[in-house]
């Protein structure tokens, strides 16, 4: 690996080693939760940072502190990012960088925290016809897999995931097309099992790949480490005209709460009593690792 990893080499061969159960993953339930029974309701979009339990884990503490309720509403970056302007989410979780920076530039998102990060493998079968095994690059790996017309599969949704999927394509220099490419238009997990029933290609978060990696039968990690891999989430609300009086108090402090000592250890220790190791890093080690 060529960046700064230490924390993040660590934190992924712990979990690789470690993790012997399967976390519950929600597929493409759009409904989400509801945590907490205060009187005034959160409204928070994410994609797996919900489903993965996280949300859960950081609004316990927060609204039993301050009276309140969290709804999750499962969406990827893109749909929490156009929900956030819309007025349908209060606080969004994302990891879509250059969408969430026009955002705030626009006015309509503001009070963006990092608040910590995973990384993306690229998966394959184990008969690697592409050939990529062993690559440090990422956009080496993807002309490759267009250049032998090998089995990709894509999110296509505007996700986060998949708006990293399309950068590293550019970056490449490929428009990739049928009828090697396929998209299922829809979450991280029903994506991944589909790519392991039909042995393709595909990117997914470290997260979610642990999380059911004991039902994954014929896919391995083929290419991980490249620092275009590394996966940054940060936090972000509507502004404060948009939600005034206490709702607007509670969206300030549930962002300061996450960006706070006690959510940060939140994050980084997610998963840990489950399972001995954490899915996730902390700010600080996903900053540091993006370097």
């Amino acid at each position: 690996m060529k960046f700064s990893r230490g924390l993040l080499c660590l934190f992924l061969s712990l979990t690789f080693i470690g993790l012997t159960g399967i976390l519950h993953v929600r597929g493409a339930e759009k409904s989400g939760e509801t945590y907490g029974n205060g009187k005034i309701t959160i409204t928070l979009a994410t994609g797996t940072p919900g489903s993965l339990g996280l949300v859960k884990s950081l609004a316990g503490p927060f609204c039993a502190k301050n009276n309140c309720r969290i709804r999750w509403i499962n969406m990827g970056s893109g749909e929490s990012l156009e929900a956030l302007k819309a007025g349908q989410a209060d606080i969004i979780m994302v990891h879509a960088p250059d969408a969430e920076k026009k955002a705030v530039n626009a006015g309509w998102a503001v009070n963006r925290q990092l608040i910590g990060g995973n990384e993306f493998f690229i998966l394959g079968p184990a008969s690697d016809p592409a050939g990529i095994r062993g690559l440090s690059s990422v956009t080496e790996a993807y002309k490759k897999i267009a250049e032998a017309g090998a089995l990709f599969f894509t999110r296509n949704d505007n996700s986060g995931t998949h708006k990293k999927e399309m950068m590293i394509w550019e970056m490449a220099g490929i428009k990739p097309s049928d009828p090697w490419y396929v998209a299922t238009n829809t979450f991280m997990e029903p994506t991944l099992k589909r790519a392991d029933d039909e042995k393709g290609y595909f990117m997914t978060d470290s997260s979610t790949y642990y999380a059911i990696k004991q039902g994954v039968k014929n896919l391995e990690i083929l290419l991980r480490g490249d620092l275009v891999l590394v996966n940054v989430y940060h936090i972000m609300s509507v502004p404060e005209e948009k939600r005034k009086g206490d709702i607007s108090r509670l969206l300030t402090g549930f962002i300061g709460f996450v960006i706070s000592d006690e959510g940060q250890r939140i994050i980084r220790e997610f998963g840990i009593p489950e399972y001995g190791v954490p899915l996730y890093m902390d700010a600080k080690q996903a900053g540091s690792a993006a370097k």
